[in-house]
């Protein structure tokens, strides 16, 4: 029997300095923020295959809001 076809994990570190380029802000911040939103997703999922695009997605939202608040 096949395994069925998931997607593949994004490289973290890249995904990581990627973020942190964009929204100015340290790599070491994005990543603790991107562990906490990892492991509150993980408590609630049933299907694993997306959650570190959906917290990346999330990271990079936030970081860009708290962003716009400061100008």
């Amino acid at each position: 029997m096949e395994k069925p076809m998931s997607q593949p994990e994004p490289n973290v570190d890249e995904l990581m300095r990627s973020i942190a380029e964009e929204t100015d802000t340290p790599t070491e911040t994005v990543s603790k923020l991107y562990a906490d939103i990892v492991a509150v997703y993980r408590q609630d999922a049933r299907v694993f295959d997306y959650v570190p695009l959906f917290a990346a997605k999330k990271v990079r939202n936030q970081l860009r809001h708290s962003a716009d608040r400061k100008h």
